[in-house]
C-alpha cells in the first residue's frame, strides 16, 4: 500500500548562505554560478569567510521534497548524517517540516555531515561550494525497501552519480518503487555532472525511469549539442515525461505525445538558490494530485518564482494560496 506520495533519495547538506561581491569571489578562486565540490580543507576556510551566515536544510532533491511536504502531501527523505551537530540539526529540521526523515544519523566513523557553502552576489546569482562528507557513502543499504516500495513517486538527486554505490542505491529505488505500481525520476543536478557520467545517466534514463526534469545546459549536455531542440526531441524520444527549465524563458514539457512551452513573468532574482528545486516540488505535486501537464508547469514556475524572491532554497508563502490565487486550485 502506498505511504508516501513523493519520495526523495540524495545528498543530505546543511546549506550555509551569506552575501558577497564579484571581487569577494575572485578573491576566493570562486567560480561563479556553478556548483564545485571541494575537500574539508577548503570548506573550512570558506566558512570562515562568511561575514553572515543563514544556516538551513538543503540538498536538491531534499528541497524538492520539502516543498511538496510543505504543499501538505506525505513524504519521506532517503540520505545520510552524522550525529554531530549538523546532523542533528539537519533530521530535525527535516522532521519538523513535516517530512520524515528516515535513516538514522550515523554514530562515529571519520566524515562528517555535508555541508554546502553559498555565496550570493547582488545580481542573485549563487556559487556553490559543497563538501560532501558522510553523504558519499551513502549506499544500497541505506534504502529501506518498505519507503520505496511504498513511494507513490521517487524523485533522485544526479549529484549522487559521482560514486558508485550512489547509483546502486539509485537503481535499488527505482526497481522497488517501480515493481510496486510507483514512478520514478531524476533531477538531472549538473552538466558538469552529466560530462562525469554520461553513459550512465542515458542508460538509466532510457530504461530505470519515468520522468526526467533538468534546465537546459542539462539536457543538452546529455548529448554534447549547443541544439537545445534536439536534445529535448531526442530525451523525450528515451522517457515517457521530459520536463526542461528554461530561467526567464519559461519550461518545456513534453509527454503523453504533446508538448506544452509555459511563459514565466521574468523577475529579478533576490536569491536563484533553490529555484529548480521548487520548480520541481510545484511541479510533482501538480502530478501526484492528478493535474494536466500544462497545470503542472504553471504550478512549478510560481513555487520557482517564490524562493527566488529571498533567501533561501525552500519557500516562506503558503504555495497553496498562491496557486488557488492563480486558479490552479
Amino acid at each position: 500500500m502506498t505511504k508516501y506520495k513523493l519520495v526523495g533519495i540524495g545528498n543530505a547538506v546543511v546549506d550555509v548562505i551569506s552575501h558577497a561581491d564579484d571581487s569577494f569571489l575572485d578573491l576566493m578562486g570562486i567560480e561563479k554560478g556553478i556548483m564545485q565540490l571541494i575537500e574539508r580543507d577548503r570548506g573550512e576556510v570558506l566558512y570562515g569567510a562568511m561575514k553572515d551566515r543563514l544556516q538551513t536544510p538543503g540538498g536538491a532533491v531534499a528541497n524538492t521534497i520539502a516543498g511538496v511536504g510543505a504543499l501538505g502531501l506525505p513524504t519521506a527523505f532517503i540520505g545520510r548524517v552524522r550525529d554531530d551537530s549538523l546532523g542533528s540539526f539537519y533530521a530535525k529540521s527535516m522532521q519538523d517540516s513535516g517530512t520524515d526523515f528516515v535513516n538514522v544519523p550515523v554514530s562515529g566513523g571519520e566524515l562528517p555531515t555535508s555541508r554546502c557553502m553559498i555565496f550570493v552576489t547582488p545580481d542573485g546569482e549563487r556559487s556553490l561550494n559543497t563538501y560532501l562528507g558522510i553523504s558519499t557513502e551513502l549506499g544500497p543499504g541505506d534504502v529501506p525497501d518498505d519507503v520505496a516500495s511504498g513511494a507513490e513517486m521517487m524523485f533522485l538527486e544526479g549529484y549522487l552519480f559521482d560514486k558508485d554505490h550512489g547509483k546502486e542505491a539509485f537503481r535499488q529505488a527505482s526497481r522497488l518503487t517501480r515493481a510496486a505500481g510507483g514512478k520514478a525520476g531524476i533531477a538531472i543536478s549538473d552538466p558538469f555532472c552529466v560530462d562525469r557520467h554520461r553513459a550512465d545517466f542515458l542508460d538509466m534514463i532510457e530504461n530505470e525511469l519515468d520522468y526526467v526534469i533538468g534546465n537546459e545546459h542539462e539536457i543538452k549536455s546529455l548529448f554534447e549539442t549547443d541544439d537545445l531542440e534536439a536534445a529535448m526531441a531526442r530525451t523525450a524520444d528515451m522517457i515517457d515525461l521530459m520536463v526542461c527549465t528554461r530561467s526567464g524563458d519559461g519550461v518545456t514539457i513534453i509527454g503523453n505525445g504533446q508538448r506544452h512551452d509555459i511563459a514565466v513573468n521574468k523577475v529579478t532574482p533576490v536569491d536563484a538558490t533553490g529555484a529548480g528545486d521548487q520548480f520541481a516540488a510545484g511541479f510533482i505535486y501538480g502530478l501526484s494530485t492528478g493535474r494536466d501537464l500544462e497545470t503542472c508547469g504553471r504550478m512549478g514556475n510560481l513555487c520557482a518564482a517564490e524562493v527566488i524572491s529571498h533567501i533561501g532554497p525552500r519557500p516562506e508563502a503558503d504555495m497553496k494560496q498562491q496557486f488557488a490565487q492563480a486558479g490552479l486550485e
